[in-house]
C-alpha cells in the first residue's frame, strides 16, 4: 500500500487552486477525480495481483534465487523517481512526469510479462518502479494545484479507498488468470486498463493546468538528484552482491555500501540512523514498519504455495485480510480523542505487526490450519494502519510549515529504503538457506531447506518490528 501515500518535498512551493465551488464529484472536478483515482486503482490492482502471480512466475522462469529482487528492484527505482518527479513537477508542472510515468509503468509491465528469464523480469519490475514513482508524486501535485484546500482530504481519502477493492478482487482475478491463462497475462493485460483513466483524465487535467499560474521553471537540485541516484545504484549493487553470495560478490557489496551510506545520510534528517528523539525517529520508524511488513508479505504467497500446496488464487487471498484491516486501523487512529494516545498506537501497531508476522509463520507447522496466516495478516493490517497513519500525523505535527514538504519527502524516502534493504535482506536469507533451490512450485515441492528459509525470514522481520516497538518511545522530543 505504499504507493498510496508518497508526497515530495519538491512540491511544497507549487501554486494551488483556490476555487471554492463544487465538490470532488461536482461538474468542475468529476472527470479529474475519476481519472486520478482510477490511476491509483490500476496501480493498486497491479500491486495486489503481483503478489499472487509472483510464485508461479518465479517457478516458470527458474528464478527463485531472485524472488525478493523482483520486489526490491521495484522499490529501488521508485526511490530515485520520487526525487526526480517532485523536481520535474516544480519545473514544468505535473503533466509531463505523470504521462511519462504512466508510459514507463506500462512498458515495465510489458517487459515483465514477456520476459524470457528472471533477470529480464526483474528489469521489467524496475521499470515499473521508475514509472510508479513518477506517477504517484505527480498525482499529489495535481491534487495540490487543481483542488481547493477544503477538498483535498476527500481526494486523499479516495486514494486510500482505492486500495480496498483491489485488495479483495486483485488476488481473485490474478489467481484465476494465472491458473487458467498464464501468469504473463497478469502483467500484459494491465496496460490496457491504463487507457481508460488517461482518456477520462487527460482533457480535464489539461484544462486545469491552463488555469494555473505559470511555474517559475526552478532548476533541478543536482545534489539531491545525485544522492537519490547514489542510493538507488548502491542498493542495487548490494542486492546483486547478496544474490551472488561468493567472494567476487564482495566488490559490488563494498561499492554499494560506499554509495548507499552517504546518500542515506544526505537524504534523511540528521540523527535518523541513530534514532534521535523526535522527528528523526519518526522518519526512521516509517522505513522499519514498511520494510518488515512488506518483506514478510512478499513471501507469504510463495510459502502458501510451496508449503501448503494452495492454488495461486487461495495463496493470494491470504493477503486480502491485511488490505482490509489496514483501512480499519487507519480509521481507528483518526477517531476523536485518539491524539493523546499517538505514541501508544505507534508502539501497539508495531507489536501487532510482529505478532502477525510470527503468526503467519505458524503455518510452516503442518498441524496448523492454512487459514491462520490470513487471520494473522488481518492483525498485521490493523497494526500497520495504526502505526503508519500515526507516524504520518506525528511527522506533520513535528514539522514547521516551511519544513513540512521536506519532511514528507524524507518519510517516503525512508519507506522506500526500508523496503529495499529489508526485502534485499530477505532475499539473501532465502538464497543462503536453500530457498532458491526450489525448481518449481508444486504441491509439496519445497523441502526442509526452504521451510527453514521461510522460518528465518519471518523470525527476522518479526524481530525488526519489535525493535520498532522499542524505539517508538523516542518519537516524542525530550521535555
Amino acid at each position: 500500500m505504499t504507493t498510496a501515500s508518497p508526497v515530495s518535498a519538491d512540491t511544497a512551493s507549487v501554486p494551488i487552486s483556490t476555487d471554492p465551488g463544487g465538490g470532488v464529484m461536482g461538474d468542475r472536478f468529476r472527470a479529474l477525480t475519476l481519472g486520478i483515482v482510477s490511476v491509483v486503482l490500476v496501480i493498486a490492482f497491479e500491486a495486489t495481483a503481483v503478489n499472487t502471480a509472483m510464485p508461479v512466475a518465479a517457478g516458470e522462469l527458474d528464478g527463485f534465487g531472485l524472488y525478493a529482487f523482483a520486489f526490491s528492484g521495484y522499490f529501488t527505482t521508485t526511490l530515485f523517481a520520487l526525487v526526480v518527479s517532485g523536481q520535474w513537477c516544480d519545473r514544468s508542472g505535473p503533466l509531463r512526469p505523470l504521462f511519462t510515468g504512466i508510459a514507463v509503468f506500462g512498458a515495465g509491465l510489458l517487459v515483465a510479462g514477456a520476459a524470457p528469464g528472471m533477470w529480464i523480469f526483474v528489469g521489467g519490475r524496475a521499470l515499473q518502479g521508475l514509472g510508479g514513482g513518477l506517477v504517484i508524486v505527480a498525482l499529489y501535485v495535481v491534487v495540490g494545484r487543481a483542488y481547493p484546500e477544503r477538498l483535498r482530504p476527500s481526494v486523499f481519502a479516495a486514494f486510500s479507498a482505492a486500495w480496498v477493492l483491489p485488495s479483495i478482487v486483485g488476488p481473485l482475478v490474478a489467481g484465476a488468470v494465472t491458473q487458467h491463462i498464464g501468469w504473463r497475462w497478469v502483467f500484459l493485460a494491465v496496460p490496457a486498463l491504463i487507457l481508460l483513466p488517461l482518456a477520462v483524465m487527460g482533457p480535464a487535467l489539461r484544462r486545469s493546468e491552463k488555469e494555473q499560474p505559470l511555474l517559475g521553471g526552478a532548476a533541478f537540485d543536482r545534489r539531491r538528484t545525485g544522492l537519490a541516484a547514489m542510493a538507488a545504484v548502491g542498493a542495487g549493487l548490494l542486492q546483486y552482491a547478496g544474490q551472488r553470495l561468493d567472494l567476487p560478490g564482495l566488490l559490488p557489496a563494498a561499492a554499494g555500501a560506499a554509495l548507499l551510506l552517504p546518500a542515506v545520510l544526505g537524504l534523511l534528517p540528521a540523527g535518523t540512523l541513530r534514532a534521535g528523539r523526535g522527528l528523526p525517529t519518526v522518519i526512521l520508524l516509517r522505513g522499519v514498519a514498511a520494510g518488515a511488513f512488506f518483506a514478510a508479505e512478499a513471501f507469504i504467497p510463495l510459502m502458501m504455495r510451496t508449503e501448503r500446496g494452495l492454488s495461486p488464487t487461495l495463496a493470494g487471498l491470504t493477503l486480502t485480510s491485511g488490505g482490509l484491516s489496514w483501512a480499519l486501523g487507519s480509521w481507528i487512529q483518526g477517531r476523536p480523542g485518539a491524539e493523546r494516545y499517538r505514541t501508544v498506537m505507534i508502539r501497539g501497531g508495531f507489536v501487532l505487526t510482529a505478532v502477525a508476522i510470527a503468526g503467519a509463520a505458524l503455518v510452516l507447522v503442518p498441524a496448523v490450519p492454512a487459514w491462520v496466516a490470513a487471520v494473522a495478516w488481518g492483525v498485521g493490517g490493523i497494526g500497520m494502519g495504526l502505526a503508519v497513519a500515526s507516524i504520518s500525523v506525528l511527522m506533520m505535527k513535528l514539522s514547521t510549515p516551511e519544513d513540512a514538504g521536506a519532511n514528507s519527502a524524507s518519510l517516503q524516502v525512508s519507506d522506500a529504503l526500508g523496503n529495499v534493504l529489508l526485502m534485499g535482506l530477505a532475499g539473501v536469507l532465502f538464497g543462503a538457506l536453500g530457498g532458491g533451490s526450489v525448481a518449481a512450485v508444486h504441491d509439496g515441492a519445497a523441502g526442509a531447506g526452504s521451510t527453514g528459509a521461510f522460518a528465518v525470514i519471518f523470525g527476522v522481520m518479526a524481530g525488526v518490528a519489535l525493535l520498532g516497538a522499542l524505539a517508538s518511545g523516542r518519537v516524542r522530543k525530550a521535555a
